[in-house]
């Protein structure tokens, strides 16, 4: 296997995971197997327990993994799922070693962070990807260079170039090109610092990416690789676009595919990029617009709803069309939502926990089932629906979920069996692909190409469920349960895992997240699907 490091310098949120998935896009489109990793240096041993006002969207991988949301860039940019230990964080790599000492493998040895830590940082990037059958590992280091927190991750990779040799391994380093508007030029200052302290660790990148306001001056790039002792030819720029999906064509504009070919020494090959520029057409110029309100308790963060918003894209992509968001705060619908929902074409209520906003989204529900606005939930937002047809159609007054109301009168929605004797909270929930058996002739079968019914597969991430005493009764009332999980010990049909309404435009709802397996090159059917009847309003 070949390896690409990636860092970043100056500042954080710099995009490196967008360069990472960008770069990867490029080696695809030329052939090769290429899979990434994400190192965070954070002592969580994964993103589950994080708050995502600061941390963003948790994305959860196939195997289950509760991950940083870079791992859902590379998915939806390489078209892959990336295999199990992609997301490497320092509490995983010292949990391994504390482990491997108490077990008797250091037998006599004084643990140290060299040769120890490293050693386990360098094996499980290569298992990665081993797993993934890769020709080509991109790893992203996440963090600064110069952050304390990091320095065992950089030495790692730094003794990855004597491990398997130049050929084999290339250091990109994305750094920040500030421009200031007083003096009307860019500052390359940072960046020589930057490589500056990267050098210091002993790492010499091979090309230099620079995220700059507009795309730098040819003077510029020629002043960088002076002072940076890096190819003019080589250094890159990472200039502000529209949209992320136009990255990959604007740094293979650039020649950076073709820098990489000869750095590692591979076989040139010319790029299929034809996904991005379809893409990147109907973003710039759809044929139509429509206009979705997301009834959240997150909007003022919108990375935690990220995979949701890409997937809208992508629906929109496949639709010819742009989807213009609407953010709407669950908490301000608590009184009456018609003056949010009068002029949007669709109503999307994502996942999410704790009871603040709950009351508001099962508004945003019983206006979109009553005044026929095509709605989709999304996990939370599937038992927010079932809440509302339990109380205003089933007539079960208090009807409510065990998550909000311990108490309730009507526990429509109750922990799952398998999480009563759960005391952790860490990768504890129903987690990654699960089956679902889709019931022909129901809108969520057509959606999927199985019209006569069929089983597919969707991630999950949750505790909470549909409580099967109360199916029947659903059901009596018109609820349709279009998709249920198969094989659950003892409980009859299965979970819910979807539900729609036969006389509504579009009324569906899943317990699963698709949104985790949406691509540009395929969309996710519940979207795509969305965004057709939305279309049609």
């Amino acid at each position: 296997m070949k390896y690409i490091f990636v860092t970043g310098g100056v500042v954080s949120s710099l995009g490196k995971g967008v360069a990472t998935a960008s770069l990867g896009a490029l080696l695809r489109a030329r052939g090769y197997k290429v899979t990434a990793v994400k190192v965070d240096p954070y002592i969580n041993i994964d993103a589950g327990t994080m708050r995502p006002y600061e941390h963003g969207e948790v994305f959860v991988t196939a195997s289950g993994a509760e991950t940083d949301l870079d791992l859902g860039n590379y998915e939806r940019f390489l078209d892959l799922d990336v295999p199990e230990g992609s997301n490497l964080t320092t509490g995983q790599v010292y949990q391994e070693v504390i482990r491997r000492e108490r077990a008797g493998d250091y037998l006599s040895q004084t643990v140290q962070v060299i040769p120890h830590v490293t050693d386990e940082i360098k094996r499980r990037i290569r298992t990665a990807g081993e797993k993934a059958g890769a020709e080509i590992v991109i790893v992203e280091v996440g963090g600064t260079v110069g952050d304390m927190e990091s320095l065992p991750f950089l030495e790692a990779i730094r003794q990855f170039r004597f491990d398997e040799g130049e050929e084999n391994t290339l250091y990109l380093h994305l750094t920040l090109v500030p421009y200031l508007g007083t003096s009307n030029e860019f500052k390359t200052k940072p960046t020589q610092h930057s490589v500056a302290a990267l050098r210091s660790y002993g790492i010499s990148p091979d090309i230099v990416m620079v995220r700059s306001k507009e795309r730098l001056p040819e003077d510029i790039t020629k002043k960088i690789a002076l002072f940076t002792s890096v190819r003019a030819n080589r250094v890159f720029s990472s200039y502000d676009v529209p949209h992320v999906y136009e990255v990959p064509t604007a740094l293979e504009e650039q020649g950076l595919g073709k820098a990489v070919e000869a750095l590692l020494h591979l076989e040139p090959n010319l790029p299929n990029l034809s996904v991005w520029q379809k893409a990147v057409r109907v973003i710039k110029a759809p044929a139509r617009e429509v206009t979705i309100a997301l009834a959240g308790k997150y909007t003022a963060m919108p990375d935690a709803y990220l995979s949701l918003l890409e997937s809208l894209t992508h629906a929109g992509i496949a639709n010819d069309a742009r989807v213009n968001i609407r953010w709407v705060n669950a908490e301000e619908l608590e009184g009456d939502p018609a003056s949010y929902f009068q002029d949007v074409h669709g109503i999307l209520v994502p996942g999410g926990f704790g009871i603040r906003g709950i009351e508001g989204k099962i508004r945003a529900a019983q206006y979109a089932r009553t005044q026929k606005v095509p709605y989709l939930g999304i996990c939370l937002g599937m038992q927010i629906a079932v809440i509302e047809y339990a109380r205003h159609v089933v007539g079960l007054d208090g009807a409510n979920s065990t998550e909000f109301d311990p108490y309730a009168q009507h526990k429509v929605i109750d922990l799952m069996p398998e999480q009563l004797e759960v005391a952790g909270m860490g990768g504890t929930m129903r987690l990654g692909d699960w089956p679902m058996d889709l019931l022909g002739g129901t809108r969520i079968a057509q959606l999927y190409g199985v019209p006569q019914g069929g089983t597919v597969k969707e991630r999950h991430r949750h505790r909470f469920e549909v409580n099967p005493a109360y199916t029947a009764q659903l059901q009596a009332a018109g609820l349709v349960i279009s998709g249920v999980t198969p094989g659950v010990a003892g409980r009859g049909a299965g979970l819910v895992e979807s539900i729609e309404l036969t006389d509504h435009p579009f009324f569906v709802a899943m317990q699963a997240h698709p949104e985790f397996k949406s691509r540009p090159m395929r969309p996710s059917p519940p979207f795509a699907g969305f965004i057709a009847a939305a279309l049609d309003r």
